[in-house]
């Protein structure tokens, strides 16, 4: 059984949490799609556990700003962030972040942080058949932060969700388990408070947590990923 993670974002209370309910349904082995640090108050403590655990990460967006040194392009706000984190994490929690791979590839299952076109940064809100490598018979991405499981006949498209700032409504963290040729999806409590008094302590404002409550962006917004058929159909919000 391999546990699939992804956009944790510096959250140690969901991380801890997703970690033990993967060991309670019998994972062996957990796979991270990206995104250990960025928005939340702990990314080098997540690093140390993903470490301990013998995690492989897969390289996100914001992983590759914080190894690169990087602004993030699209907000303001995300890079005062990672300023913060760059002062918070050691030499060796960037070295440990800059060995992610940039995807993997294990059989015919893929594994990326956005998507088969843009590995490190696509947003696939909109899945269909074509949104799966031709050679591949199962594609795991994640980036959107919304949980989705879609079978297309002989492909199946399957994101984990978000450990660390689910944005579909769900306020548990995220997660999917692989084993024996299926993919299940999972959902875990954690304490939302003891994450957002880490933000507080280290002095951001409320509603940069405040999202966590609901399930949200930043702002409030709840996304949502279309999944779309050959014929044109789709099945509606996921």
């Amino acid at each position: 059984m391999i546990g699939i993670l992804s956009d944790i974002h510096g959250n140690l209370p969901a991380l801890k949490a997703v970690l033990a309910a993967g060991r309670g349904l019998d994972c062996r082995r957990f796979i991270s799609l990206g995104d250990v640090v960025g928005y939340y108050a702990q990314p080098g403590e997540c690093i140390d556990l993903l470490r301990e655990h013998e995690v492989l990460n897969i390289m996100g967006n914001h992983d590759h700003y914080m190894v690169e040194g990087l602004a993030c392009p699209r907000s303001r706000m995300v890079s005062e962030i990672m300023t913060f984190q760059r002062c918070v994490v050691t030499p060796a929690q960037v070295a440990w972040l800059a060995r992610s791979m940039p995807m993997l590839i294990e059989g015919d299952t893929h594994f990326v942080h956005g998507g088969a076109e843009d590995p490190l940064d696509q947003y696939l809100y909109r899945v269909n058949e074509d949104s799966i490598p031709a050679q591949a018979r199962r594609l795991f991405s994640g980036h959107t932060h919304v949980q989705v499981l879609a079978d297309f006949g002989a492909k199946q498209y399957c994101n984990p969700g978000s450990v660390g700032q689910p944005r579909d409504g769900d306020p548990r963290a995220a997660f999917a388990v692989l084993g024996d040729d299926e993919v299940t999806l999972h959902r875990v409590p954690y304490d939302i408070d003891e994450t957002a008094a880490a933000m507080k302590a280290a002095g951001f404002p409320a509603h940069y947590s405040e999202c966590l409550y609901i399930g949200a962006q930043i702002g409030g917004r709840i996304d949502k990923v279309i999944i779309e058929r050959n014929t044109g159909d789709h099945d509606g919000p996921n």
